[in-house]
């Protein structure tokens, strides 16, 4: 026998563990970061692997709605009991396995699925059996079936919004992706409790120590290392200090899983990484006058406009998506705020919106890793960073693309190249290895820039030199393809050939 249970109960139940499912599968992209960065192939295999773990649940959950409604019901404690094990457990589990998965499967698309599923999968399946137990029990116990069955179903999408509202807009940039999976084992123990009770459950000592480990995998999430330094609503933030000299302060800004950019405190000036010792020399070669102004999309550790300020150079603004990034940047990389104007929104809406602006340079810096904001490498976009600039003004972004492969760098150039009367494309002048990712950074303007090879400091002297404009116009030709708002293949342009 089971107590009476009245449909408000079934419904909240069913909303309330719908929620906490899809918190989890926010939050999942959110821990995934900073081992594997925040991608399409990220939230597609968050996506695919939830979803799988889900449907799996519903499956199990439908057998056990063939049993007495008691029995069934004492099952469906025992998975979310399982299902907070499994949810607070993930929080220890991705580190520990991280390493090793993506050194065993070189292709990110099988790595980041693989690890999405050793973490993810089983959290989602026990989350999904419920569903099916509660709408048979509501529909067997209603006066009217139809309706029933219409509020189970309506519960579990209100549910799974209002869990992807408050994860995305409330839990992860208040308490963090670990104390947040810690909420939800938490509304995975009360319920899993709740329908142990209404299924008639009797206390045991294998019970009473299913709880008890539930309690003690939430409190090892709870003290689990933080891999953030700070959690942002876009990124997991993180200082290193790589100082030879501890009174020499040189600091290291790492954005999810990547390195964003170096700076000493004594040398502003100074760049530390190929992009940015391009993109510097580059903008001082091509700038009409020497008090020119620039616009930046994407602040990092803002070591370029930093390095600009210290000349002197015109207004500086800055477009940077994450108040979190502009808060580290000024207070552990030693960019002042007062010497630029910062504009916390995206890129390019901030050119849209500022439709009598006008730049001598603007600065792409938003190209990282697997991760590339499609939006900022059409040919809509290259077209509006054109008409920001002044008569004489000049485009420079930077771009990673494997040696042997080039397709997205040639698709860039090919777009730039509809916009643009000149393209250039600048990269060290060392020959990669096989395979190699390498840094390039493309130009477009009204004219070349008066050298075809610079020398700067990143931070030891390195040669930078121009690709010759055969060369350019063959890489376009071959391999590259027009982006568009329409159409932007750029994850799949940058993806490994293996």
């Amino acid at each position: 026998m089971t107590r009476a249970t009245p449909l408000w109960l079934l419904v909240t139940a069913q909303a309330v563990v719908s929620a906490a499912s899809l918190v989890v599968e926010i939050v999942a992209g959110r821990m995934l970061a900073p081992h594997v960065g925040m991608s399409l192939y990220t939230w597609t295999a968050v996506i695919a692997v939830v979803l799988a773990g889900f449907s799996a649940g519903h499956w199990w959950g439908g057998r056990l709605a063939e049993k007495p409604a008691g029995q069934a019901l004492r099952w469906t404690g025992g998975a979310l009991l399982a299902g907070a094990v499994t949810t607070a457990g993930a929080v220890l589990i991705l580190p520990a396995v991280a390493g090793w998965v993506l050194d065993a499967v070189a292709q990110p698309v099988w790595s980041i699925t693989a690890l999405t599923m050793l973490v993810f999968f089983l959290p989602s399946f026990f989350a999904g059996v419920p569903a099916p137990v509660l709408a048979v029990i509501a529909v067997a116990t209603a006066r009217r079936t139809g309706p029933a069955m219409g509020a189970m179903f309506a519960a579990g999408a209100v549910g799974a919004i209002a869990g992807t509202l408050l994860a995305g807009f409330v839990f992860i940039s208040w308490l963090g992706s670990a104390t947040t999976l810690v909420v939800v084992t938490a509304v995975y123990l009360v319920s899993g409790l709740l329908f142990l009770w209404l299924g008639r459950w009797r206390a045991t000592g294998a019970g009473a120590l299913a709880v008890l480990l539930v309690i003690g995998a939430g409190y090892l999430a709870l003290a689990a290392p933080d891999p953030c330094d700070r959690e942002s609503r876009y990124f997991c933030l993180r200082v290193e200090d790589i100082s030879a000299d501890p009174a020499d302060p040189v600091r290291l800004m790492v954005i999810d899983h990547l390195a964003h950019g170096i700076s000493a405190r004594r040398l502003p000036e100074v760049q530390f990484t190929d992009h940015t010792a391009m993109l510097d020399r580059l903008s001082t070669l091509r700038a009409p006058r020497d008090d020119f102004t620039s616009f930046h999309i994407g602040g990092g550790n803002y070591a370029v406009p930093r390095a600009f300020a210290a000349r002197g150079t015109g207004a500086i603004t800055v477009a940077e998506i994450d108040p979190a990034v502009t808060r580290m940047a000024a207070e552990a990389f030693w960019f002042d705020p007062a010497t630029a104007t910062v504009l916390h929104e995206d890129g390019r809406r901030a050119l849209l919106t500022r439709p009598g602006a006008r730049f001598d340079i603007i600065i792409g810096d938003a190209f990282t890793d697997v991760v590339v904001p499609v939006h900022l490498v059409t040919q809509e976009f290259f077209q509006l960073a054109a008409d920001r600039l002044t008569e004489d003004g000049s485009f420079l972004m930077n771009v990673i693309d494997h040696e042997d492969r080039l397709g997205a760098l040639a698709s860039i150039v090919a777009t730039m190249r509809t916009v643009f009367p000149v393209v250039e494309v600048w990269t060290e002048q060392a020959r990669p290895a096989p395979g190699q990712r390498v840094v390039f950074v493309v130009v477009g303007g009204q004219a070349r820039t008066p050298e075809n090879a610079i020398v700067a400091r990143a931070p030891d002297p390195t040669r930078f030199g121009a690709f010759a404009d055969d060369m350019v116009a063959q890489l376009a030709a071959g391999r590259g393809q027009v982006l568009t708002d329409d159409y932007a293949p750029i994850d799949r342009l940058m993806g490994r050939a293996d």
